[in-house]
């Protein structure tokens, strides 16, 4: 079956839940009409005779709707992806009375079997129109001889509409990771990712591995690329790298006391040296723009710091899984901790007093 076929009924099947999704019928129509104009000029210009040459340069049928629609269209679906994963979440992490009053709100209606299959569809619902998005930009290449579907698809990674780039996958399957090594018993709940586990290669290295159908594999690094060690306490910036919360602090010229937070518009990302997140497109600016080009101009928001996202379930899988490592970064960032506190707080004394 072709992928275009199974993602129709991907998304006839789910149409209840009111997931956006890629228009990739529609955008596939585009493409063909595209071809049609392409080869129907071409050999008006040869005299009838195609000689397939090659061609670069803007293409105004597509860039005035292919780009933007799809520029659209990802930005909803992974808006979607973020809320929904961030609410399941929430909930999990929840206890004592904050739990209950959850319940009273009606936001934990589910069971915890329905809580893991929720948890797989998102993550589903992730990976299938990440296989979509690349999929359609291959067809564009391929149609136009040129690499502008993928110079958009590393535009598409610096505004954040690449769903895998998002923190809250790896949470979520941290989340699958958990639970089946909790208490769950029930083989049918389990076996909801057949390869979805945490890997470790031959240097110790761990690393969040799922295997996808269409022949395609997702590995996220869990190695701090400041202290080169697996991350403690993780956190993950919004251009998506992952990084040790002590060693973000470090490198943002920030204490612990004070947060990410408090970090400089202007620090950048220890890894790629982003200093801003692009934000996303709202439909009324996404329909304004006329070709790919014009991604270039979306506005700035805040600083990679300032949106962090502390990454809770994976500190649980990683705690449970590295026990040993766990025990001595606990012991060796208590002391320094306990040292910048200490250091805080009587910088605010000599203040108060007036020294």
């Amino acid at each position: 079956m072709k992928f275009c076929k199974r993602y129709e009924e991907y998304v006839q099947g789910r149409r209840q839940k009111e997931l956006p999704a890629v228009g990739l019928k529609k955008l596939k129509k585009t493409l063909k009409r595209c071809r049609r104009e392409f080869q129907s000029r071409h050999l008006h210009q040869d005299g009838g005779e195609g000689d397939g040459s090659k061609y670069n340069g803007n293409c105004a049928v597509c860039d005035g709707t292919f780009f933007p629609s799809l520029l659209e269209e990802m930005s909803a679906v992974v808006g979607c992806f973020n809320r929904r994963a961030q609410k399941l979440l929430e909930l999990h992490l929840a206890s004592g009375i904050h739990k209950y009053i959850m319940w009273f709100r009606g936001k934990s209606s589910q069971d915890h079997g329905a809580m893991i299959q929720e948890g797989k569809d998102l993550v589903s619902y992730a990976l299938i129109n990440s296989i979509a998005m690349r999929k359609i930009l291959k067809k564009y290449d391929k149609i136009h001889y040129s690499n502008r579907g993928q110079a958009f698809r590393s535009k598409a990674l610096s505004m954040h509409i690449e769903i895998l780039q998002s923190p809250w996958l790896c949470e979520l399957m941290a989340l699958y990771i958990n639970m089946r090594q909790g208490k769950t018993k029930n083989k049918a709940i389990v076996r909801l990712f057949g390869d979805c586990s945490l890997t470790f290669d031959d240097d110790g290295k761990p690393a969040l591995s799922c295997g996808l159908f269409d022949s395609m594999k997702v590995e996220i690094d869990l190695t701090c690329s400041i202290c080169l060690d697996t991350v403690f306490d993780p956190v993950a910036l919004t251009c998506g790298h992952l990084f040790c919360y002590m060693c973000c602090c470090s490198a943002a010229s920030v204490t612990i006391v004070d947060g990410l937070k408090a970090a400089s518009p202007k620090a950048k990302c220890p890894l790629c040296r982003h200093v801003q997140s692009l934000s996303q497109l709202s439909s009324a600016n996404a329909s304004k723009i006329e070709c790919l080009d014009a991604v270039s101009y979306v506005p700035f928001q805040e600083g990679v710091h300032e949106g962090a996202v502390h990454l809770d379930e994976l500190n649980i899988l990683l705690s449970h899984s590295c026990p040993d490592y766990w025990e001595k970064r606990i012991r060796t960032e208590r002391v320094e901790r306990v040292r910048q506190a200490k250091e805080h707080w009587q910088s605010l004394s000599r203040a108060f007093m007036g020294m």
